[in-house]
Parts: C-alpha cells; structure tokens; sequence
C-alpha cells in the first residue's frame, strides 16, 4: 500500500480529525499552541492555597506557561475527548448501603484509563507520522504540565463549568481530556467562549463538603476527589464527616448537573463498569499482598493501600459502621500513627459501648494518635459522636 502524504493544511486538518474519530475519540477540536489566558487565575488559586498538598503544581508553574514546554516547537495542540458514562443506570444518582463505598464512574471499569487512552494516542500519532514524516508528536493525559480544559474550550470542545469541569452539550461532563501535541501548523476551530451554565447554582449548592467556594472555584482540601485520591493525609473533621460514602472519588457536582442528565453513553465497551462499590469490611482487612491482587493496574490503586484503607476507616466512621468496630481496633493497634488516629475518630463517631471498650483498652504511645482517642472518648462520653468533637487534625 502507498502512503500519499498529505501537505495541505486543511485537507491534513480535515483527515486527521477523521482518523481521531475513528480511533474513538468521540470529541475532536484544534487550537494553537499559545499562553493560556487563564494562568493569573490559576496563579491566584495556587495562592490561595487550595492546591492542598499537591505541590507538584507549583513546582511545575512555569512548565504551564506555553505547550512548548511539552513539546519543542509546538504549534498546534489536537484537542480531544473520550466519553466514559457506559450505562444509563450509572446516571443516577449513587446511593449504597451502609458497608459499601462508592466509586467514582470513570475509575468504575477496571482497567486505567491511561493506558487506553495512550493507545489510542499512540494510533494517532502513527497515522500522521505516516502521512507528515518530519512532524513531532506527543500525546498526553492528564499528567503533563498542560491546561487541558483551557485549551479544550479554546478548541471548541466545550466551556469550563461553575464545578470547574469541561461541560460539552452531548456528553455533559463525563469524558475524558487527551491531548495531541504537533509541531505542524493546524487549522483550528473556534473557541466555546460561551459558558451554559446560566444562573444554575446545582453544584455548588448540593457539595457536600462546600468544595466549591465560588462559581468556578475549587479549593481541592475540601473536594472529596482530592481528599480520597491525592491527598496523603487526614481531612479536616467536617470533611471526613460528610464523606456521603464516597471510597474513591465523587461524582456529585456531576450528578447533580442538568447537562448530566441528558448526556449521551458511549457504547465503547472498554467503559463497561465492573464494580461500581467497594465493600468496607473488605477493604479494611487487606494488607499490601491482598491490595495489589484486588486493584492491580487500576485506577483504584493511586492512593496507595495506605490511602484506601484511610478513605475505608473514613466512610466507616461517616457511617456509623458498628460492624467495623474490631477491623478498626486492629488497625489502632499495628497500623502508622495517621491511620490509628482515623480509626480512633470513627470509633468515636460510631459511638457505641463496644467503640468505648476499644478504645480504652488501647495502650498508646504516640501523643498525636493519644489526642484522637482522647477525643474520641470525650466525644463518646458526651454522647455527640460528629465532626465537631472528632479528634482528626488537620
């Protein structure tokens, strides 16, 4: 077979876009590589300190500055998106009983999106290395040092929501971003500059954790994506006290959004979910063998063992889980200091005569996790086992 290669810009523009969607990329756009116009306010929302612990950020600040940082000589960056929302029944909105926790829809179908997505990409960048041989290319995922939802917009895939999420008026919200970096000069299309969130305050209103502060503002200390996934440590007490059984992840602000609820599903099979809740117990008894065999090369896996068996004592105590009571006095008694003070909490906030034993019969030496039982007695003892009398620090 004979490869023609293409050297008109908008013939190239044109198939490339083609090729894209049938690789699988349901939402395809071209933007220049510029400076993105937004970066004061992501100066300001580093500023402001609502970056959390995710120092990685601010480490790579000046990588943000223009996409050439990712790739030399970039010019053109291909815009592009990957529904994820496989069955209606997923649209709902999550409800478990208590023992279950939740997890969030993209991370539901049990292989890691990065590598599915990166093979597509790797397709991608093979069929314009065949048709522009000279051309560079790089293809990323959300782990690069790019502002994907400013450039998506820019590249007409939609507008940045009042949640802070890319809002297309077919899919919603649930997809996921990739990105094409080229150094060919691209045809590109015109911006979303239009937001359609109107006077909707739906996110904002139903977060549980009051995460949003403002319209198009997210202090990440206070979401719970960010408390379950990224963060390494203990969320504030009024955070862990309304974790609303989420294990990993939350989709609430998606839930609740009107574009949401008429969105299309893919039938890419790839999204089928295969568990869309982890079992407490279950969770809270896996030591690191049993972590790696039940996660293995999934998203679920990102926060560690450590951090899941956090998010499990957390959804536990936010329960009120009393069947929990012995897997957490275990933990109290051989795990790292910051899980025996999450354990001391839900104890405290599970509240009963059984909490009480254990949590008197624990011999402590360090004053931190000390401080938590301590706490958790007194707030046992007054009988108002919530948030305010929790013993969990920030």
């Amino acid at each position: 077979m004979t490869i023609t290669p293409v050297r008109a810009t908008s013939e190239l523009t044109h198939l490339l876009k083609e090729r894209a969607r049938e690789i699988g990329f349901e939402l395809v756009g071209i933007t220049h590589a510029v400076t993105p116009t937004r970066l004061g306010q992501f100066d300001q929302w580093l500023a402001s300190g609502f970056a959390g612990q995710m120092q990685y950020l601010e480490k790579r600040r000046e990588a943000y500055e223009h996409p050439r940082s990712i790739l030399d000589g970039c010019k053109s960056l291909v815009m592009l998106g990957i529904p994820y929302l496989y069955d209606e029944r997923q649209r709902a909105s999550q409800t478990v009983a208590p023992g279950s926790g939740k997890i969030a829809r993209y991370a539901q179908c049990g292989a890691d999106y990065h590598d599915l997505i990166r093979a597509k990409l790797k397709q991608l960048q093979a069929w314009l290395k065949l048709h522009c041989p000279t051309a560079k290319s790089r293809g990323v995922v959300d782990t690069a040092p790019l502002h994907e939802r400013e450039f998506a917009a820019a590249a007409g895939l939609g507008w940045v929501g009042k949640n802070t999420l890319l809002l297309n008026r077919q899919w919603g919200s649930y997809f996921f971003l990739a990105a094409l970096l080229t150094d060919i000069e691209l045809e590109s299309d015109e911006p979303m500059s239009t937001s359609h969130c109107g006077t909707c305050t739906a996110c904002l209103d139903q977060c549980p954790t009051d995460a949003l502060v403002a319209p198009y503002v997210m202090d990440a200390r206070r979401c719970l994506s960010y408390v379950t996934i990224e963060s390494p440590s203990l969320p504030s007490p009024e955070v862990a006290a309304s974790m609303s059984g989420w294990m990993f992840g939350c989709d609430i602000c998606q839930e609740v959004c009107p574009w949401n609820s008429r969105s299309k599903c893919t039938a890419d099979s790839a999204w089928q979910p295969d568990s869309t809740t982890l079992d407490v117990l279950d969770v809270l008894s896996w030591d690191d063998e049993a972590f790696r065999a039940r996660l293995g090369n999934t998203p679920l896996s990102r926060p560690r063992r450590r951090g899941l068996i956090r998010n499990a004592i957390l959804v536990a105590g936010s329960q009120r889980l009393e069947a929990a009571s012995q897997f957490l006095a275990r933990i109290l008694s051989g795990e790292e200091a910051m899980l025996r003070a999450a354990a001391a909490w839900a104890l405290g906030q599970i509240g009963s005569e059984e909490a009480k034993t254990l949590l008197v019969s624990i011999k402590e030496a360090d004053p931190y996790v000390q401080d938590a039982i301590d706490q958790a007695l007194c707030s046992i003892e007054s009988g108002v086992a919530n948030s305010e009398s929790s013993g969990l620090r920030d």
